[in-house]
C-alpha cells in the first residue's frame, strides 16, 4: 500500500507542477479602412500628405498588435507598434496601400497576421487604378491535384474603386516569372481551368486593367501539381 501511495503522491506532484503551454496569440478582425475602400482621412497634414486612422478588433491570448501599411505603388513599408486596437499613420494622398495587423505575445514565440486588405487615401485624382488582383486558389506554395481532365481551376478576385476592371490577364508559366499570357478574360470573371503536368512547378500572375487603362499586378504566385 506504501508504494502505491508513493506513487499516487508523485503523480499528483507531477500534474500540480506541469505548467501549461502559453497559448499562441490569435488573428485581429479588421475593421476600418475598410476593404476596397477609399479611406475619409482624419487629418490633411500638408499638400501631399493625410492622416489615416486604422482599427480593428482586439484578439484574444495578444499583448501587443504590428500595424503594417505598404505603399502599393512603391513598396515602402510602414510599421507601428502598440497594445492599442487604433492607430494612426501620415500616408501619401492618392495613392493605392495595403494593411494588416500582427498579434504578438511575449510568452509564445508565434504569432497570428490578418488578411490584407486594400485601400486608396484620396487625392485630387479623378481616375483610380484597379487594386491588384487577390489570388484565392491555388494558395502560393500549395501542392494541388489535377482534375479528371487533366486541369486545375485558377480562381482570383478583383476589385476598383471606380468599378471600371476591363479585362484580366493571366500569365502562366514553368517559369518564374511567367512571361507568358495564356489568356485574357472579361472582368466579370474570376477563374480559369488551365492544362497542367504532374510533378512540376507552376508560376502564374493576374494583371487587370480598367476602362481608363489602369493596370495593376496581382504578384507572382507558386504551386505544384500532383
Amino acid at each position: 500500500m506504501r508504494t502505491v501511495a508513493l506513487v499516487v503522491l508523485g503523480f499528483v506532484l507531477l500534474v500540480g507542477c506541469k505548467k501549461d503551454s502559453p497559448k499562441a496569440p490569435e488573428a485581429v478582425t479588421l475593421v476600418a479602412p475598410e476593404k476596397n475602400s477609399e479611406c475619409t482621412p482624419v487629418q490633411s497634414t500638408n499638400g501631399t500628405s493625410s492622416v489615416v486612422r486604422f482599427s480593428w478588433l482586439g484578439s484574444d491570448h495578444t499583448e501587443s498588435y504590428e500595424l503594417r501599411v505598404t505603399n502599393l505603388e512603391t513598396g515602402t513599408v510602414q510599421t507601428r507598434t502598440t497594445s492599442a486596437t487604433v492607430e494612426t499613420l501620415s500616408l501619401v494622398k492618392g495613392a493605392p496601400f495595403s494593411w494588416q495587423v500582427i498579434s504578438r505575445n511575449s510568452k509564445s514565440d508565434k504569432t497570428a497576421t490578418s488578411p490584407s486588405w486594400y485601400f486608396y487615401n484620396p487625392g485630387a485624382q479623378t481616375s483610380h487604378a484597379p487594386f491588384p488582383a487577390e489570388i484565392i486558389s491555388p494558395e502560393s506554395g500549395a501542392t494541388v491535384f489535377r482534375n479528371i481532365n487533366n486541369e486545375v481551376t485558377l480562381t482570383w478576385s478583383g476589385a476598383d474603386i471606380d468599378e471600371d476592371i476591363l479585362q484580366f490577364e493571366i500569365y502562366f508559366s514553368e517559369e518564374n516569372p511567367p512571361q507568358e499570357i495564356i489568356a485574357t478574360v472579361n472582368g466579370n470573371i474570376g477563374s480559369r481551368d488551365i492544362s497542367v503536368d504532374t510533378d512540376t512547378v507552376y508560376y502564374w500572375k493576374v494583371v487587370t486593367t480598367d476602362s481608363e487603362g489602369n493596370t495593376s499586378d496581382s504578384g507572382v504566385m507558386d504551386f505544384r501539381c500532383r
